[in-house]
């Protein structure tokens, strides 16, 4: 949302690369739109209003590519200048640049070096002047406001927040290993707020830009609201409070047994959307910011909500809203009259499926996990079922949008999004269920899916494909030599075959985040070895189709490429299809379409003779 809710800048992917439009709501403008034109190519894959409104900043990745740069342009649509504003030492390697958020009229960003160590800047986007407010290695810029920063640290799964005021620096919640405290936005401080306006369309009257202040100063307090699961089993939402003395916080929101996904906060502090995950699946619910009275839920027009923004004054809430019926779109709602704004468009549009149904396994020692189960349309002959892994671990699989179920469901083949021990939306015991050692049971989970939808005569056993992308490429490849004699096929998108010829080719602050939940390189490095499904290629034996984008730095396409040779010289059945333009998201459409073509044809070929005549 723009802060003065006259307009919203969002992404469209409608062919080639997706990228950045701005839409008008009101004014002469209204229901028209413009293009964001920016001299790269590649996807673009974050776009933000600044907190006066003169500026958007996105974040574009060139090609594909893990590493992504930062452009900005006016918000005036005849002003078609477009620059790029992160910046790196001459001569040195180029690192990525990662959009966060607006403080004031600076952006904050993240430069990550090739070194791995990241850097908290705040970027002024008409000159390119850059300050750095801190530099660490697992240091991620979350907020910042008038002088103070939140500083997410840690490796994956063991997240805190600081707060830097100056040259001090705060750790805002109580030491507990193993807990997440991830996101946050600061609120206030002793001087005003961010855009402390009473009109949404005088925002720019009481706007104080933070270089007014004082950065060394840490007099006064700060208050910022931050999602942590720090204490408890299930991320909720917190209000910490920081001065000279110490910090004090308080739950603010939480629901027991579910995450709290996303929250947003008004300018003006009136009001605070929040999103809750419910096995997945997402619900919407505003709360009164002054006495934090939650309002009953919001019914949502799709299955699951994501990327909240909220004007200043907090009279326009925008999100992104899917479904398996529903094409990501944007939606607009007003929070306090909870009614929902059409808006002059053409609605997405894509091939769509029936809702799934929730389905509960129980693994062969004990632990329950869930899934997400997609069927074919009554009347269409099932011919077998695939499972889909999603990535991370620590993602979900979730009833959202996703292009390439339709195709597969229309040929009778059911699709299976089993959420095993190591995703994420289910509490941190569970998060950490896969960790090192104990990701041979995550294996075993995949297995147990298998079983499952056999039991319940989803498909017959000697037809179930297991597919995945980039964890999920791994944990495909993983089953399919782990249980080879459970699969008839397998495709593996992105995904790693040795994990420690990729820790070596990987980018370095990719490697170091993940030392906490695979092993270290070195000290575990035979782990490492035993959960390689490269290592136990022998063992495979059902046909695997191999996807990888050549730019992508994250996993790096020789993981597909020795995989491929491998299965080659056992003569093993493997295609390997490479998209030499694209990254590890696969994000170019036209490359998409091959993908579900691809998909299509070598399921029905697993399954052959039993697919449709």
């Amino acid at each position: 949302m723009s802060p003065d809710a006259t307009a919203f800048a969002h992404l469209v992917d409608d062919g080639g690369f997706p990228r950045a439009v701005q839409r008008f709501l009101r004014g002469w403008r209204a229901s028209s739109s413009r293009d964001v034109e920016l001299p790269v190519e590649g996807p673009v894959t974050r776009v933000l209003h600044s907190a006066d409104g003169h500026w958007l900043a996105c974040e574009v990745a060139p090609e594909g590519s893990t590493r992504t740069q930062i452009w900005v342009v006016t918000t005036d649509p005849d002003d078609r200048d477009a620059r790029r504003i992160d910046s790196w030492t001459p001569g040195a390697p180029e690192g990525t640049a990662e959009l966060i958020a607006w403080d004031g009229t600076l952006v904050a960003a993240i430069l990550t070096g090739g070194d791995g160590v990241g850097s908290s800047c705040l970027i002024d986007p008409a000159t390119g002047r850059t300050t750095v407010l801190d530099r660490r290695s697992s240091g991620r810029l979350v907020d910042a406001w008038a002088g103070a920063a939140l500083v997410r640290v840690g490796p994956r799964g063991y997240r805190d927040l600081i707060m830097l005021r100056g040259r001090t620096e705060t750790a805002l919640l109580p030491y507990d290993p193993g807990s997440t405290t991830d996101t946050g936005i600061i609120l206030d401080d002793h001087y005003a707020r961010r855009l402390r306006a009473g009109l949404e369309g005088e925002l720019t009257k009481l706007y104080q830009p933070a270089s007014t202040y004082d950065a060394d100063s840490t007099e006064g307090y700060v208050r910022a609201l931050i999602r942590s699961e720090n204490g408890t089993e299930h991320a909720r939402l917190l209000e910490v409070t920081v001065t000279a003395d110490g910090v004090a916080y308080q739950v603010i929101a939480e629901r027991p047994g579910y995450e709290l996904d996303e929250f947003t906060v008004s300018d003006d502090l009136s009001t605070v959307a929040v999103l809750w995950n419910i096995h997945g699946a997402s619900e919407l619910q505003i709360m009164e910011r002054t006495d934090h009275t939650l309002q009953p839920p919001i019914p949502l027009p799709g299955m699951v909500a994501t990327q909240l923004s909220i004007s200043a004054g907090g009279s326009m809430l925008a999100m992104t809203v899917e479904g398996p019926s529903t094409p990501p779109t944007v939606e607009l709602v007003d929070p306090r009259t909870r009614e929902w704004e059409i808006v002059d468009r053409e609605p997405s549009s894509g091939p769509v499926s029936p809702d799934p149904t929730l389905e509960r396994v129980t693994a062969r020692d004990g632990m329950e996990f869930t899934g997400w189960l997609f069927r074919p349309r009554d009347g269409v002959p099932v011919i077998g079922a695939m499972l889909f892994l999603h990535g991370g671990p620590e993602g979900q699989g979730r009833p959202g949008y996703n292009e390439f179920f339709p195709a597969l469901l229309e040929e009778g083949i059911s699709v299976f999004l089993p959420n095993v021990r190591g995703s994420g939306g289910f509490g941190r015991t569970f998060m950490h269920a896969d960790d090192k050692e104990r990701r041979f049971a995550a294996i075993d989970d995949v297995a147990d899916a298998v079983d499952y939808l056999v039991k319940r005569e989803v498909a017959p056993a000697d037809r179930i494909a297991c597919c995945g992308w980039s964890y999920g490429g791994y944990l495909t490849q993983a089953a399919l030599t782990f249980h080879p004699d459970r699969f008839a096929a397998g495709i593996s998108i992105c995904g790693m075959s040795d994990l420690n010829t990729w820790y070596r080719n990987t980018e370095p602050w990719i490697a170091a985040a993940a030392y906490p939940k695979y092993g270290h390189p070195i000290g575990d490095r035979e782990l490492l070895e035993q959960l390689s499904p490269l290592q136990r290629v022998d063992a495979m034996t059902a046909p695997l189709l191999l996807v990888h984008g050549a730019n992508d730095t994250n996993v790096p396409p020789t993981e597909s490429q020795q995989m491929f040779e491998a299965l080659q010289s056992l003569n093993r059945k493997v295609e390997l299809l490479m998209f030499d333009d694209d990254g590890h998201e696969i994000d170019r459409r036209e490359n998409r379409a091959v993908l579900v073509k691809a998909m299509r044809e070598w399921l029905i070929a697993a399954f052959s003779p039993y697919s449709n005549p």
